[in-house]
């Protein structure tokens, strides 16, 4: 899917860069008020004022786009989310609501493993088509780029069987955004390992090689009681051997190190580090790691936000993302993740616009590519409703998106 399109009498609004914008420069943007964006073949050729766009090209054949002076921005790239599994879990999130912590609701069967043996039942075709609603809406909120993990199935059939659907739906020619697929078999230890971490760690190492043939990332759930350092740090490592990029659930739940570990790893993000010590951020930002941050998530399960605020003041980059899963936040939204960072997190809405797009790229290694309203970067452009890009949170959850681009080509249109 690629498009020739040009989008005239727009107000472009835009980080500018290929790698992560660090610290308060996160909180600059670019800004064009009577802008022009031309598309050919999937890519940017032009993105500037309307009285200088080229008139040396034969444009008869693209498609022309009238934005009415309405805002456009990058797509917005989600760069966390476990949006293919089986079953639902409400009953869990009402415990939650009575009091039960997320660990203790593990500890009686629910969590992550009554998700994994609901997607042990599930048909490829249910996997798959509940997959694409999720997609579907995501892109009604103008995510044209997701990360999506593996992690629902806890043994190496299963793994990479949800690899593979996530690559099935990647390559279709119909696609509406991009898939990037992040292999997680180690989010949880399964019953028939309990006590023995260290035994299901080398059954993971053993499919590394297979699961790399279409996954670029490896995740792990860095936590007590779960994977704690040395079990992640074995692993990441062998993933590290195998060609993957590295990722980690860090901090999340307790202050374990899993930030520092990103850093020692050189991984390309740490996530959700809602209790991450002093020195994991000072380690992170030395190390260029990305803080992708999961609002969502600590709003779901009443916890405190991460410290955003420290990241940027400690020069970090800050990615925002959703964290789409059934047990701890089941919400894909991308509105309430904006207005949870401006109202709880302190974050600038400048800051949370390159949180959702070039440095949500950097959390997927992706900067050079996309992120950014810029010549040669792929075609992702999302289209406001209005012409002032600071409605995103004062629209507390509600969706500013009217038009969604991918690729040059216009994949949803909102009324």
């Amino acid at each position: 899917m690629e498009g020739n399109l040009i989008i005239e009498n727009t107000r472009i609004v835009t980080p500018l860069g290929s790698e992560a914008v660090k610290g308060p420069g996160m909180g600059k943007l670019y800004e064009i008020e009577n802008g022009c964006i031309i598309i050919e073949k999937g890519r940017i050729i032009y993105s500037g004022p309307m009285k200088d766009r080229p008139t040396d090209q034969d444009f008869s054949k693209f498609k022309i786009l009238d934005a009415c002076g309405n805002v456009a921005l990058p797509g917005f790239v989600d760069s966390h989310t476990h949006v293919m599994f089986g079953g639902f879990r409400p009953d869990e999130f009402e415990w939650r609501l009575k009091g039960d912590s997320y660990m203790s609701i593990m500890e009686r069967g629910g969590g992550i493993q009554s998700t994994v043996n609901a997607t042990k039942n599930a048909t490829d075709y249910h996997l798959v088509n509940k997959t694409d609603w999720f997609l579907r809406k995501m892109s009604e909120m103008g995510v044209t780029t997701v990360e999506a993990k593996s992690g629902y199935g806890l043994d190496s059939v299963t793994e990479l069987r949800l690899l593979n659907l996530l690559d099935y739906l990647n390559r279709h020619d119909d696609m509406f955004l991009d898939i990037v697929l992040t292999f997680m078999g180690a989010h949880a230890v399964p019953p028939e390992y309990a006590g023995r971490t260290a035994d299901f760690v080398d059954e993971l190492i053993k499919i590394l090689p297979e699961a790399k043939k279409v996954a670029t990332f490896c995740d792990v759930f860095c936590e007590k009681n779960v994977f704690e350092i040395e079990d992640s740090r074995r692993l990441l490592q062998e993933a590290k051997k195998a060609g993957f990029k590295l990722k980690l659930h860090a901090d999340e739940i307790v202050t374990l190190g899993g930030a520092e570990l990103s850093a020692e790893l050189g991984a390309v993000s740490a996530d959700h580090l809602l209790h991450v010590s002093d020195n994991g951020i000072k380690r992170m930002a030395e190390e260029g790691v990305v803080a992708t941050l999961l609002p969502l998530t600590a709003f779901a399960l009443k916890e405190p936000f991460a410290p955003a605020r420290k990241f940027i003041e400690a020069g970090c980059a800050v990615a925002l993302a959703t964290d789409l899963n059934p047990g701890s936040c089941f919400s894909g939204s991308i509105p309430l993740t904006i207005a949870l960072a401006c109202i709880y997190m302190n974050m600038s809405i400048e800051e949370t616009i390159t949180a959702l797009t070039l440095n949500g790229a950097a959390a997927l290694d992706m900067a050079q590519e996309i992120g950014s309203l810029e010549k040669g970067k792929r075609g992702d452009v999302i289209l406001l409703g209005s012409d002032n890009y600071r409605v995103l949170p004062y629209y507390v959850g509600m969706n500013c998106v009217k038009t969604t681009i991918f690729k040059g080509v216009i994949v949803c249109q909102n009324n």
